[in-house]
């Protein structure tokens, strides 16, 4: 379902999944197919190889482009922006736990990038808050409408226990200082199992988010 806006700001600098246009500024661009598969899909250990390889990705003005690319695709054989797939394997591993709102307001303008779960989740948040239907979302993220729906569905039930549980008071009795000094010792040698981080938001992140959406 296709929707219009009145969203006139400059496109993001993010690259879309199917932009491929930054490939004609790499240096292997023009190198026979033989030599980018000795190179850049080399053998297991091939040393020379991956020196050869290293080497052009270093002068290449592109290298980020093609390191985000093989991120953004799941791409993990061969050599994509310097890095073979052994040094890849970790970033690949946490991409998925990625939370850049810089990218969370590309998908609101409408661009085709690859987000993470993380990433996602605070998309289908902010347009549950701002009354988005299933269909837009799904539109948006280029997603099934069923799965949209079940997208809404817990933004909706997270955003009801936040909302029920931001402003609580704490009803527990005043402690004397040597107690409250000895609890403190305490608690300091104690690790909690779960470690949650408390996300910070800036008046120009809502805004932006906001007027994206």
């Amino acid at each position: 379902m296709r929707h219009i806006t009145t969203n006139d700001s400059p496109a993001a600098t993010i690259r879309g999944i199917a932009d491929h246009s930054w490939q004609a500024r790499g240096l292997c661009h023009n190198m026979p197919p033989k030599v980018i598969d000795s190179l850049f899909f080399h053998a297991a250990r091939d040393r020379t190889a991956i020196g050869k390889a290293k080497s052009i990705c270093g002068q290449c003005p592109v290298k980020r482009a093609c390191f985000d690319y093989a991120l953004g695709n799941e791409i993990r054989h061969g050599m994509w922006g310097g890095l073979t797939e052994d040094e890849r394997r970790p970033w690949h591993a946490k991409v998925n736990k990625r939370l850049d709102y810089s990218r969370v307001k590309a998908a609101f303008e409408g661009r085709d990038i690859h987000l993470s779960d993380a990433e996602r989740e605070a998309v289908t948040r902010h347009a549950y808050v701002r009354g988005w239907s299933p269909e837009r979302l799904a539109f948006t993220l280029r997603l099934d409408l069923d799965w949209a729906r079940d997208l809404m569905r817990n933004a909706a039930h997270a955003v009801a226990d936040r909302d029920r549980y931001w402003d609580q008071d704490d009803e527990t009795e005043p402690a004397d200082d040597e107690t409250a000094q000895d609890e403190t010792a305490e608690d300091e040698d104690v690790v909690s199992p779960v470690q949650v981080p408390r996300q910070v938001q800036t008046h120009s992140l809502i805004a932006a988010l906001r007027k994206a959406a």
